[in-house]
This record gives structure tokens, sequence and C-alpha cells, in this order.
């Protein structure tokens, strides 16, 4: 940033402008525009009243203030920042794709939580093991000799086993 007031401090000479004149014209105290140029921002309050006036005061002498916004925010993110610029693109990138999708509450896809599929599956496995073995045992049981005792034609006993 230092080098941002050393331009606004070479404008304001190639200009003409005098410190007080600036301050008069802009409502920002001589002070201020001194720090700004020297490159010494503990003078203002806030990262907000630095902002507006170093924008105002690069306006006045004829700056492009979209760069001087731009140079401001990088510098004030290279002090305040943990995360790197490149991380922040990337994920700027991923909002960017998200956005292009369309969705709606109708089509969007929610995912479940679980899984029914292998409970669906060892349930009817579960049925299925049972009915078996209900259908050995029943076998089981008619295997023993089974008697039927019959009156046939002439009377007689007859005794049929299967």
């Amino acid at each position: 940033m230092k080098e941002l007031g050393e331009s606004l401090s070479f404008l304001r000479r190639e200009n003409g402008v005098t410190i007080s004149e600036a301050s008069h014209d802009l409502g920002i105290l001589e002070k201020e525009i001194e720090c700004i140029e020297n490159g010494n921002f503990k003078v203002f309050k806030d990262v907000y009243d630095l902002k507006k006036a170093i924008l105002s005061y690069a306006k006045y002498l004829g700056m492009d203030e979209k760069i001087i916004q731009d140079e401001f925010n990088e510098y004030l993110f290279e002090k305040t920042s943990k995360i790197s610029k490149k991380d922040i693109q990337d994920a700027m990138k991923k909002e960017e794709e998200k956005e292009d999708k369309v969705s709606s509450p109708y089509t969007k896809v929610v995912k479940s939580r679980y899984d029914f599929a292998p409970i669906v599956l060892l349930i009817v496995l579960l049925v299925f093991i049972f009915l078996v073995v209900y259908l050995l045992l029943a076998n089981l049981r008619n295997d023993e000799k089974v008697t039927t005792e019959l009156l046939g034609i002439e009377g007689d006993l007859i005794e049929l086993t299967q």
C-alpha cells in the first residue's frame, strides 16, 4: 500500500494540488491525507473509513477508482486472510458451476442417509431360510410310517402304508 500512497502523492504534486487544498475539497483531514501518502493507515478508526478516504482521494486526483479499489482489497486480503487466494478462486469456480445447474424440488435427487437394499435382501433371505426349514421339518414328520385304515369292498380292513 505504500506504493499506492507514493503514487497518490506523485499525482497530487504533478497536478499542482497542495495537501490543504485536497483536504478542503474532500473534507478529509490533512493529517489523514499525509498518512495515506506515507502508507500509515493506523490513524483511521476502521477499514471502512480508510477505504472511503483512499477511494475519494484517488478519484479526486483522476485515478481509476476500480483499480484502486482492487488494489486496496488485495492489500486488505493479504493482511487479514488465512485462506490462500487459490483456494478462494477454486471455491468461486465451484459456486459458479452450481449456479449453472437448474434444480427444482420436483427434480432434485435427495440422497438417503441409509441404503435399504441390503436390509430388504436380508429379510428375503431369512424368510426363504425359514420356509426351507419349515418344509424340511414337515416332510420329516410325514416320513414316519403313515398308516391309514380303510374298509375294503368286502369289509376287510386294509392297511395302506406310504
